[in-house]
């Protein structure tokens, strides 16, 4: 929880998160791969698949980075996407991949995700991945979020989630909170960026709760399944 909301939120201000992902946009996708043994790659791919579900017009990816998901949801025939993000250096990263890859009815924004300049029913489908867990306040987000969405709309959420085998959970610790720092140190160079990453882990709600706020948000048939050993969820509901 953070400090300046006591509602479930980021740990750091809008502003540092802000200015952590400005530093680390060179070698995100780097640590992304490395961290996750490339199956980020995946589970990004069916996030879109399951966001696209019988086809849609318009789509956003919030919390864009530097660009993946929302490529990958053109890439699966979506030929109107906007991927929204705080910060201002991964914008350029998304950008500068999606002209290197040829990408049309791909726009890169910078936006913030609690307050969005689009109209309501924008967007037949929505994702964000890894990026609910830096909002300053989730249930307020996931409510932005859906405001976006059209009725029958579909939102897919992708996020890190407390591990709750405690057996695997003190393993996965382990790991994350002495292994990680030291490695995204050594490539990003900012190796708090890295200690920030487990602690906001630690402090996400667990998947049911989470499944909960978007049924509080509007949202219906939500349903979520664990992968990454349980490290990961991915949530999924329609708009009302």
């Amino acid at each position: 929880m953070n400090a300046t909301n006591e509602k479930p939120g980021a740990l750091l201000a809008p502003s540092d998160v802000q200015g952590m992902f400005d530093r680390i946009s060179r070698r995100y996708d780097l640590m992304n791969r490395l961290m996750t043994g490339g199956r980020d790659v995946a589970w990004r791919r069916q996030a879109a698949t399951i966001a696209i579900g019988a086809g849609a017009e318009r789509a956003l990816d919030v919390a864009t980075g530097t660009g993946d998901l929302a490529l990958e949801l053109s890439d699966q025939g979506v030929p109107d996407v906007t991927g929204l993000d705080f910060s201002h250096e991964m914008i350029v990263a998304a950008e500068a991949k999606r002209q290197q890859q040829s990408v049309e009815g791909v726009t890169f924004l910078q936006g913030d995700a609690m307050n969005m300049p689009f109209p309501d029913g924008s967007f037949d489908a929505l994702t964000i991945a890894w990026g609910l867990r830096n909002l300053p306040d989730y249930q307020q987000g996931i409510q932005e979020m859906a405001r976006v969405l059209r009725p029958e709309g579909r939102m897919v959420i992708l996020e890190m989630t407390p591990l709750q085998n405690e057996t695997l959970r003190n393993a996965f610790n382990l790991y994350f909170h002495n292994v990680v720092p030291v490695i995204g140190g050594v490539i990003s160079g900012d190796r708090d960026a890295y200690r920030y990453l487990p602690d906001s882990v630690g402090a996400f709600p667990p998947a049911e709760d989470l499944a909960g706020m978007m049924r509080a948000a509007n949202l219906r048939n939500v349903r979520y399944k664990l992968v990454g050993g349980g490290t990961v969820a991915l949530h999924i509901g329609i708009r009302n």
